[in-house]
């Protein structure tokens, strides 16, 4: 079993917090980890799968329940399922608190992200702390060894696409996946939208990975509103598919661009989407430098908390940084992805890095060592690049 990075900081929220909220896609791994966890707390602990109507009737009367399992903790799978939780969770933690069970009373694990946190950031403020888990990451299957690293790129994070006994095996899975996601996921969580129409615009996020979407284009090329495009984006957001990443918008004096780029968050999906089987399919695909780019942003942002902002940073002169992140108030620290065992930087990086007056410059690379290169970049491999924003958070 690969062990979760996250486990240990899960323990110490529960230790501190009345609620935990774990967030991430469906398949991602919560409800394993939720239960290695609640039983270093509780071996007692009550585990509820709210889209089990067994489960969910449990619940008809919530307080009642909670009540009988006072001194337990009481894990709820899929919460977002039963926004009304939220107010009566309020109600109990409180009257907990005043009776002396004070932390460790709830872990929650949600598979949409705004949705949830609507939910629960007024009702429940002060008294739940927020973790998203993303898929594996590289520094959790091989602590960068290339050929897991490749195969973690190749699959994608979800376990059971990771672990699977073939890459053929892997991506019947994804297929499958994504197969479920569009027709019974996505209905479940909001208005009607066609199985067909989504597909679509998912199959083309994967051509255009990493791309400034103009959303006006995206929906004629659908055969849709603007407004209906931005909606369906929104949605893939909110179930945590996609990751929209906002341009840097310091006040420089500079023509900056305004659009956002988009990722599909799982580099698995990526390949599924295009039908890319092997190792050497991505290779050859001109998709592979995109795809890299996603794959590594998304490996980075694993080790950044909740409520830190990523960047990207371009210029209509062509000035770019691929990812920005302010790891300390005022720092800032640039950098630059490259599909090379010899990266080059251009010229634009290094104006970038001068315009936003960037404290820090990397180029992450798909070696394994670190290296200096010229003018103050420091070349890294991507678990030592994760390895440094991790260390900076403690």
């Amino acid at each position: 079993m690969i062990a979760r990075v996250i486990k240990d900081e899960l323990v110490e929220l529960l230790e501190e917090f009345a609620a935990v909220a774990v967030l991430g896609p469906r398949q991602v791994g919560k409800t394993t980890l939720a239960q290695e966890i609640a039983v270093l707390i509780d071996k007692d602990y009550i585990y509820l799968d709210l889209e089990s109507p067994a489960d969910h009737a449990k619940l008809n009367n919530p307080e009642a329940y909670f009540e009988l399992y006072k001194g337990n903790l009481i894990v709820l799978d899929e919460v977002q399922r039963v926004p009304e939780l939220f107010s009566v969770l309020r109600g109990v933690i409180d009257r907990r608190r005043r009776e002396g069970f004070k932390t460790g009373q709830f872990l929650i694990l949600g598979s949409a992200s705004l949705d949830l946190l609507k939910q629960s950031a007024e009702t429940l403020a002060g008294r739940i702390a927020y973790k998203e888990l993303s898929g594996f990451t590289a520094m959790e299957i091989g602590d960068g060894q290339l050929k897991e690293q490749d195969q973690l790129w190749l699959r994608g994070g979800f376990p059971d696409s990771f672990l699977a006994r073939s890459d053929l095996s892997s991506l019947r899975w994804r297929m499958n996946f994504i197969t479920t996601y569009l027709e019974r996921d996505v209905p479940q969580l909001g208005p009607r939208i066609p199985a067909v129409t989504l597909r679509r615009m998912w199959t083309m996020l994967a051509y255009q990975q990493g791309a400034q979407i103009n959303i006006v284009q995206l929906g004629a090329n659908l055969d849709i509103t603007g407004t209906t495009a931005k909606r369906y984006l929104e949605l893939l957001e909110d179930l945590l598919l996609i990751r929209t990443l906002r341009p840097w918008s310091g006040n420089i004096g500079k023509r900056l661009v305004k659009s956002p780029k988009v990722y599909i968050r799982d580099s698995g999906l990526v390949h599924a989407l295009l039908n890319l089987e092997t190792f050497d399919d991505i290779l050859s695909h001109p998709i592979i430098g995109a795809s890299w780019e996603g794959f590594v942003i998304e490996n980075l942002l694993s080790c950044l908390p909740l409520g830190i902002t990523p960047w990207f940073y371009r210029t209509s002169a062509g000035a770019e940084i691929d990812l920005v992140l302010e790891l300390s108030p005022g720092n800032l620290y640039a950098i630059e992805i490259k599909r090379s065992m010899a990266p080059v930087l251009s010229k634009g990086f290094y104006l970038a890095c001068d315009d936003i007056k960037a404290v820090k410059r990397y180029i992450v690379y798909p070696g394994k060592e670190s290296f200096p290169a010229a003018k103050d970049v420091m070349v890294s491999s991507l678990a030592g690049m994760m390895k440094i924003i991790c260390g900076i958070q403690k």
